[in-house]
């Protein structure tokens, strides 16, 4: 069957952005045997709702099934509840005056899922976008990355500050056009992951890119391209590996072609060390089955080990960017990924590198540094991805399985599940994502939602319990516009989109829709760029958002963002 290019998926859902509708919905689509729930935002009395197939029969109605008040503000919203309906089609939602799409579908987010992962294509750097495999968004090759200076704070015996070296391929990290080792090992890793328990999914998804039709699923082919460029981040001396790879300043909103500054490896840093080594041993694992990439596998082992024993030798190496201005020059202002503690990358390290390498010096790594309590997996507590690897191998029945002990590790994910559960009792939105101010915080689409989601899928994983899925479902109804702002919140989708997210690309390139299949960062009540752009229409944690350029706080895109995207669906078959 011919699969859908580019252009024909963003043509299909590229609607005029409308005012905000009252009727709040999943705009991408509900499952047809799971649970359909709009939140409507009455200016009135309680009405009956009507559902109306494509013929415009009616085919449900019924009345709010609960009226709950905003934690946040004095806003009164209905839950309405249409899951009766199991027929697949297109239908709209009738409250009073007010009218909204609904799609129900067997596979309702397949074409998310496939743009999400293209994005990182739409990313790449040093490549000319050809218009073959991104229609409209073509773009020149840029950022080739063949003259890359070795900074002061980066400097060797070997590599003295000056010298040239070659650095090309890798993803742009987000709205910028730099590229960041741990940002980088986090997206990867927690893609990898999902892709290890999820394989016949994303072996069905066809993104249609270069490598395409290579007998590789595609999201492994697109995750090389970075990961060929973090081998090239490591120092061949001693194994250390560079925090980034960066221009002193960000660049204007211009396009990459049109970027002049120069480009610097910075500082040999601990957590950039042990994130290159997790990922490059994970991925040994994961291509080991290809043989186009076995040379590949290889390498990176090797590198990995390299890298690790640079860590011991340097455990408290920690990026420093204002202590590395006051020293050398030229300073760097961009993105920092700092971090002051690296327990939770060794852990992480520790335990791919023992499954990898199967080298008791490695497990014992991991027990000493293993945690006790679940967290959400972030760049900056990476603890998470190394409890998910641990789980992983349960799920698969490895070897492995056992060698450390995860009791502790699963009791605290039911619980932290379990809350989340209870509250979808009074939930405004119906979902366990916004209950709680501390929720919307910079880019809490991902990991304060998306996040929550793929911890419910991995207690599903263990359980069975289709409440943990219903649970991980409600996070992607919230992402899909099931919110306070009404907005689908991945671009290129929705009756309600994000048009002019914090991306460079996108606003430079003359096109008025931005790059498809980016996840916006999404409300945040920190309003951090709040001098910078227009008014945030509302002070209320869950409506702290502006589809504004300039909102780097709430509608910024990042490569993990859209990774966490990406795991998600890929649990939801």
């Amino acid at each position: 069957m011919m699969k859908k290019t580019l252009l024909t998926l963003v043509a299909a859902s590229a609607l005029t952005a409308t005012a905000q509708n009252p009727i709040k919905v999943n705009q991408v689509g509900y499952y047809v045997n799971e649970s359909k729930v709009a939140v409507v935002e009455p200016t009135g009395k309680s009405s009956n709702f009507i559902l109306k197939d494509h013929n415009g029969r009616k085919v449900w109605s019924g009345k709010a099934v609960r009226t709950l008040k905003s934690p946040f503000n004095n806003k009164v919203r209905q839950v309405v509840d249409f899951s009766t309906v199991t027929k697949p089609g297109t239908y709209t939602l009738t409250a009073g005056k007010n009218k909204q799409t609904i799609n129900i579908a067997e596979h309702p987010y397949n074409e998310a899922l496939k743009a999400a992962i293209k994005a990182f294509y739409l990313q790449r750097t040093g490549t000319d976008i050809e218009a073959k495999y991104a229609g409209a968004f073509a773009r020149k090759a840029a950022h080739p990355d063949t003259r890359v200076l070795i900074h002061p704070s980066a400097a060797s015996p070997k590599r003295p500050a000056g010298t040239v070296i070659s650095s090309p391929k890798g993803w742009y990290d987000a709205g910028d056009y730099n590229k960041y080792i741990v940002n980088s090992g986090f997206t990867i890793g927690l893609m990898l992951q999902a892709y290890q328990l999820n394989k016949e999914h994303f072996e069905q998804i066809d993104t249609q890119i270069p490598e395409s039709n290579n007998n590789v699923p595609d999201l492994l082919d697109e995750i090389m391209y970075n990961l060929e460029w973090m081998l090239t981040m490591q120092d061949p001396d001693d194994g250390g590996v560079y925090h980034k790879l960066t221009t002193p300043n960000f660049e204007a909103f211009v396009m990459p072609v049109d970027c002049k500054q120069d480009r610097y490896v910075v500082q040999k840093s601990t957590q950039a060390a042990l994130d290159f080594a997790a990922t490059m041993a994970l991925a040994a694992r994961i291509y080991k089955d290809y043989p186009q990439y076995q040379p590949f596998c290889k390498i990176a082992a090797n590198a990995a080990q390299r890298a690790y024993a640079w860590a011991v030798r340097f455990p408290k190496n920690y990026y420093t960017q204002q202590d590395n201005n006051s020293k050398y020059d030229p300073d760097v202002n961009t993105g920092t990924y700092d971090d002051n503690d690296a327990d939770d990358e060794f852990f992480w390290a520790a335990t791919e590198m023992y499954l990898t390498t199967g080298e008791q010096g490695f497990l014992e790594q991991a027990r000493a540094f293993a945690p006790k309590q679940f967290t959400l997996p972030t760049w900056g507590n990476v603890a998470g991805l190394g409890i998910f690897q641990w789980l992983n191998q349960e799920l698969l029945q490895t070897k492995e399985a056992g060698k450390l002990k995860t009791c502790c590790m699963k009791k605290s994910l039911k619980t932290f599940c379990d809350e989340d559960i209870k509250a979808l009792a009074t939930s405004p939105f119906y979902s366990i994502f916004g209950n709680s101010a501390s929720d919307f915080i910079w880019g809490s689409n991902s990991e304060k939602c998306a996040g929550r989601g793929i911890a419910q899928m991995y207690q599903y994983a263990l359980t069975k319990d289709n409440t943990n899925r219903k649970a991980a479902i409600t996070t992607i109804d919230h992402i899909f516009g099931r919110n306070a702002t009404g907005y689908c919140y991945l671009t290129g989708f929705g009756t309600q989109r994000v048009m002019h997210p914090h991306q460079r690309i996108s606003a430079a390139d003359g096109i008025e829709e931005p790059l498809p299949g980016f996840l916006a960062g999404g409300a945040n009540s920190g309003q951090q760029d709040a001098k910078n752009v227009p008014a945030y229409p509302s002070s209320s944690p869950d409506e702290s958002y502006q589809d504004h350029e300039g909102s780097y706080a709430s509608n910024e895109i990042a490569i993990n963002w859209n990774a966490y995207l990406v795991a998600l669906l890929g649990f939801l078959k």
